[in-house]
């Protein structure tokens, strides 16, 4: 587990512009993939046509949840990736050559 307090701010704070989410340019290698997550995450329900709601109520993960994903104000762990890649049938994680 990651120690100290590099979880102490949300994924989007670590970016240079934390507005321009989540297009904005990251240094933190960590905070990039949860910005990854988000971008796919995105296109997911785009693709569906689905609102944050209606992605809730599909998938059985919170409303809040998603959307904290979705704005970078949230450290997802592995069990709703999980739950997001299963539900979507689509990989949320980026491969280890794109971080």
């Amino acid at each position: 587990m990651v120690g100290g307090t590099a979880r102490s701010r949300a994924p989007r704070e670590l970016a240079r512009n934390p507005q321009d989410w989540p297009d904005a340019v990251l240094d933190d290698v960590a905070a990039a993939v949860v910005q990854t997550i988000a971008r796919r995450l995105a296109a997911a329900l785009n693709a569906r046509g689905w609102s944050r709601r209606t992605a809730a109520n599909q998938l059985g993960i919170n409303r809040q949840t998603i959307g904290d994903v979705l704005d970078g104000r949230t450290w997802p762990d592995v069990a709703t990736i999980a739950r997001l890649e299963a539900g979507l049938n689509t990989p949320l994680w980026p491969p280890l050559a794109r971080r």
